[in-house]
């Protein structure tokens, strides 16, 4: 009788979990069915795509240093495009979230019990970053089910005592698809290929077949990924552009300056200088930003916040993975992936959330066994301490967990999509409703001649939904106003300079640009260039704050 209650118990808590974690697909296929307003699909993953279709395949964009980076996912999503079908492309991107959380299962049942892979499934999925990123046309998602993929393998491989060598080559396969799909991986393909020589040296004592497993590891992982590097070389001298160009010169290629990128060449302040000059932190608040992460990340582009959303879960209980001494190897090596790869990705890169994105599945998995281990630990007090420790056990887990409830509830309100869906609000208006640019590029499709040039400034390179040709830069603009402000020393000059750099059109964003002038030049200068253009162009269209100019060409 005892045991057909538990086994009662345990289906009972599997078909909650399942009912939940549908729940969440539900609501991510309701917002994947809207049109795309996410900024970077706006800005590169499908606007690069979008422009290889428009001139019948590739084409260099010199002033789009992401149209360099690698682009696996992104040649996934020129098949949608194909067929006008954009809105697939973020269906696209939520499966390889589907596929990481199966991967995580996979790991967990065989490890544990279903009930800690539903765990891990449910962890992984309701975790705010992840949900955002389902439910938009992005790679991070690609990122971290290779990534994943890659360590899983390994894991099996070294579980076979490294005798099966299926195991190795695809996770060999997995991690340069993973480089293929963006340049964070290249803190993981570090991490592995030492790893595993470590790892397989310390275990069997063959220094020399350990050093060659790791070397057919990171031979095959750069096979996988060498058609992006030979590209880049073959336009650019540098095969990571536009990273280390303080190494390889791109000839023709305009330096792509920052101060918070790895080795771009450029003037690097340094992440703790860079963010006391930004946000006045300390030295502490900044060495703290890996826990920060967990604790006070926010959406709606905030830098300062990392620009994401995780949940205190994935730290408060991964530690209590340790509490038992099962696969604790496997355990200590999640641990020590994490460390690495949040420390590289955080301190030389911007601190992004979605940059440390392959460290979640692995912290779901460590969340799953502690939840799992704490969970044994109260079942096994005594008659009189358990009800009262379970109760506190989940009363803790409820709290914890519900900032997920609350974030996709606020998500899911945000975006808004069930008049869209239901055909109650039409594509344009979902889409000006949220993206304020879009009355202006209509307009732009729709009243200038198709062999237009189109100038954007201070757009951030949103250009996805304009139909002419147009053209931005790494400072979204900021250098071509600078270039206006040096040539304004009088009319003719003004104009020549204008119509040397043979675009007909400019879309402006007007706040940003006047608090730009504003900011960075002496009273008068915004005046005195708005009247140098208004002499030499007009004013097309206005609306939301975007402004489109058309250049006079004419004496």
């Amino acid at each position: 009788m005892e045991i057909n209650k538990i086994r009662i118990s345990h289906n009972l808590f599997a078909a909650i979990l399942c009912a939940i974690i549908l729940t969440l697909l539900l609501i991510e296929i309701i917002l994947n069915l809207t049109p795309i307003i996410d900024r970077d699909a706006l800005i590169h993953h499908l606007a690069i795509p979008k422009l290889w279709l428009k001139n019948g395949g590739f084409y260099e964009m010199k002033w789009a240093a992401f149209s360099y980076y690698p682009m696996n996912i992104d040649l996934l999503y020129i098949i949608p495009l194909y067929f006008d079908k954009d809105f697939i492309a973020k269906f696209i991107h939520m499966s390889f979230g589907i596929g990481t959380a199966l991967l995580i299962y996979q790991y967990l049942n065989k490890k544990i019990s279903r009930i800690a892979g539903l765990l891990g499934i449910l962890i992984f999925l309701s975790t705010p970053m992840v949900v955002r990123l389902s439910t938009e046309a992005y790679v991070d998602l690609g990122l971290t089910f290779f990534t994943t993929a890659a360590i899983l393998a390994f894991i099996r491989y070294r579980d076979g005592e490294f005798k099966e060598f299926k195991w190795l080559f695809l996770s060999s396969v997995a991690m340069g698809l993973a480089l293929g799909t963006k340049y964070n991986a290249l803190i993981a393909w570090f991490f592995l290929s030492t790893a595993i020589i470590f790892i397989h040296s310390k275990d069997t004592g063959e220094q020399w077949k350990a050093v060659k497993c790791g070397l057919i590891f990171f031979l095959i992982s750069l096979f996988v990924f060498s058609p992006w590097l030979i590209k880049n070389i073959m336009l650019t001298g540098n095969p990571l552009y536009p990273l280390l160009q303080g190494l390889f010169n791109a000839a023709g290629i305009p330096n792509q300056e920052s101060n918070s990128a790895i080795g771009t060449g450029g003037t690097y302040l340094g992440i703790f200088k860079m963010r006391e000059a930004l946000y006045g932190e300390n030295f502490w608040e900044t060495l703290l930003i890996p826990i920060r992460y967990f604790f006070q990340g926010q959406d709606d582009m905030s830098a300062r916040y990392f620009d994401g959303v995780l949940n205190p879960v994935l730290i408060i209980l991964s530690p209590f993975a340790f509490m038992t001494k099962s696969f604790y190897r496997e355990k200590l090596f999640f641990t020590c992936f994490a460390v690495f790869f949040v420390l590289m990705a955080t301190f030389l890169d911007q601190p992004r959330i979605r940059y440390i994105l392959p460290i979640v599945p692995i912290l779901s998995i460590l969340t799953a066994i502690g939840f799992i281990n704490i969970l044994s630990w109260v079942m096994n007090r005594s008659n009189q301490l358990r009800p009262v420790l379970t109760i506190v056990f989940f009363s803790i887990i409820i709290v914890i967990m519900s900032q997920n409830i609350f974030y996709i509830k606020n998500y899911y309100q945000k975006i808004s999509p069930m008049n869209y869906v239901l055909g109650k609000e039409s594509r344009d208006d979902f889409i000006t409703r949220h993206l304020h640019s879009y009355p202006a590029i209509k307009y732009i499709n729709q009243f200038t001649a198709e062999n237009s040039r189109i100038r954007l400034i201070l757009l951030a390179g949103r250009g996805y939904y304009l139909e002419r040709t147009y053209e931005d830069d790494p400072s979204m603009g900021m250098d071509f106003i600078r270039g206006l402000v040096a040539a304004s020393s009088n009319d003719k000059t003004f104009q020549n300079y204008l119509h040397s750099l043979g675009y007909t059109h400019l879309l402006v964003r007007m706040d940003l640009f006047h608090r730009f002038l504003q900011n960075n030049y002496s009273p008068g200068t915004d005046e005195l260039l708005t009247q140098r253009m208004s002499k030499t162009m007009d004013v097309l269209y206005k609306k939301h704050g975007h402004t489109v100019y058309k250049i006079n060409y004419s004496p």
